[in-house]
């Protein structure tokens, strides 16, 4: 975000034009619009206005991906940059600079996470100094809105550090401060992730609360203290704190009054993919307009019969790679799989959302968190742990739940790291950026987009460089403090 060319005015109101999106999210917000003018003096001093602005957050989140173009749509620019998905209309300039791994820093197309991102964290930021500087909201929504905001603080930083390395560390809503910070090393950006995420878990609720903050509900669309304790886990994982990623998932799976493993397909609640889920740890409240009613997994993801097209409607299907990676009798490749055969050609697509594109009633949430991966988590966590047997038992609890026999390879933490990498393949595909994040953390990456790999079957050319994206040449003429990543 380019925040030298903000007004002094008008940044400490910025998180308040969220609110322009309530009306429709009704789910998230069960109290009527404020009917009084808003300003940052008075935003935070009534328990309605200060739900409106934090929940505009994630409203801002799941509009901005109506287009694929924002922070919600991890399940589609990252997979194109990795071996999971075929892209059709590899013509398309939004598209083929991430299909082919050929992003350019002067006038990016596709999404800009940096911008993003960087949005979101100054809503988050002045979310934090509104609500600790007020005395006037009820307590125990001023507490749970606070570890939102720490939660969506930390959420954004795990994206951007994982996407571009080292990054500014904005932690107020000071615009001359935060348009001037030069990128902080990597190691301080995982330190405040964590740092946050604790504060988060010592704030939000145990429970799922409703538009009020003082209602139990269904939804589990609002943070609660288990989703921080997931991100925490993953986080972990990520920087090879193996006994704390063991420790937070495990905190997780043995919470089975809130968790379980859904099934894999059926149209029930308890599919994996349906909203609420028991698997379901968070997940963002689809919001839109016109025909935009679903998932944007759903939205991309699910062809018709025509199959896909060049007109920007349903430009991919599954690549090769992801097929390939399933064992016979998999059956997430039965049910997470579908195709459809136009002409003389199959396409395979993800099908983990059924419910497509077409004014369908609201049936799925897009998950960010789900039950699946903790045991994921802690297999990988306790290999490096020199706990095989648990290892295993963890593995084979997703195996089994996909119809295959358990694990019989070699238990030593490199040939059990192989297993894992391959199980969260065929497990996470197109979820998150869980494919590319890692490729990158698991140092796997040039074997898999180089030479003779993904990337020239997609038609480019691999550069170790292109697993960061590059900063947008915008934000460094604005910001002279600001380094691009090499490469680019």
């Amino acid at each position: 975000m380019n925040m030298k060319t903000r007004n002094n005015a008008y940044i400490p109101v910025l998180s308040l034009l969220c609110c322009l999106a309530l009306p429709a999210c009704q789910k998230l917000v069960d109290i009527p619009p404020p009917v009084n003018s808003l300003n940052s003096a008075n935003v935070y001093s009534n328990d309605a206005t200060a739900i409106a602005a934090v929940t505009g957050i994630y409203t801002a989140m799941s509009t901005a991906d109506n287009g694929w173009n924002g922070v919600g749509s991890l399940y589609f620019y990252p997979a194109l940059l990795a071996d999971e998905l075929t892209l059709f209309d590899f013509n398309n300039p939004s598209y083929r600079p991430f299909y082919t791994n050929t992003l350019l820093a002067v006038s990016p197309v596709g999404v800009n996470y940096w911008s993003n991102y960087y949005l979101m964290i100054y809503y988050a930021n002045a979310a934090l100094e509104g609500l600790n500087g007020s005395s006037t909201l009820t307590p125990a929504v001023k507490q749970q809105l606070l570890g939102e905001a720490y939660f969506i603080r930390a959420y954004c930083y795990f994206h951007l550090v994982n996407f571009y390395g080292d990054v500014p560390l904005a932690l107020t809503s000071n615009y001359k401060v935060n348009g001037s910070l030069s990128r902080t090393p990597q190691a301080q950006v995982w330190n405040q992730i964590v740092s946050d995420l604790h504060i988060a878990q010592g704030l939000l609720s145990n429970g799922f609360l409703d538009g009020t903050l003082l209602r139990a509900t269904p939804d589990r669309t609002r943070p609660t203290q288990w989703a921080a304790t997931a991100l925490l886990a993953r986080s972990y994982l990520y920087t090879k704190n193996w006994a704390g990623a063991d420790s937070a998932a495990t905190v997780l799976i043995q919470n089975a009054s809130l968790f379980g493993l859904g099934t894999l397909n059926g149209n029930t609640s308890t599919r994996a993919f349906a909203k609420n889920s028991s698997e379901t740890i968070w997940a963002i409240q689809p919001v839109g307009t016109g025909i935009r009613t679903n998932t944007g997994e759903g939205l991309v993801f699910d062809l018709p019969a025509a199959g896909p097209n060049t007109s920007g409607t349903y430009p991919v299907y599954l690549s090769n790679a992801v097929l390939n990676a399933f064992e016979p009798g998999d059956l997430r490749m039965t049910n997470w799989v579908n195709s459809i055969t136009a002409g003389v050609t199959t396409y395979y697509y993800p099908y983990k959302y059924q419910a497509g594109r077409l004014n369908t009633t609201l049936i799925e949430y897009s998950i960010q968190f789900r039950l699946a991966e903790q045991y994921l988590i802690r297999a990988e966590a306790e290999a490096n742990e020199t706990k095989a047997g648990a290892a295993v038992t963890d593995l084979n609890v997703i195996r089994t739940r996909a119809g295959l026999g358990g694990y019989v390879g070699a238990t030593d933490p490199a040939s059990f790291q192989t297993a894992i990498l391959h199980e969260r393949q065929v497990e996470l595909f197109t979820e998150g950026a869980h494919r590319w994040f890692d490729l990158k953390r698991t140092g796997t990456i040039d074997a898999v987009m180089g030479a003779g790999g993904a990337c020239a079957a997609k038609g480019g050319t691999w550069s170790t460089n292109w697993q960061w994206y590059p900063i947008p040449t915008t934000e460094l003429t604005a910001n002279l403090s600001l380094t691009q990543n090499s490469g680019y």
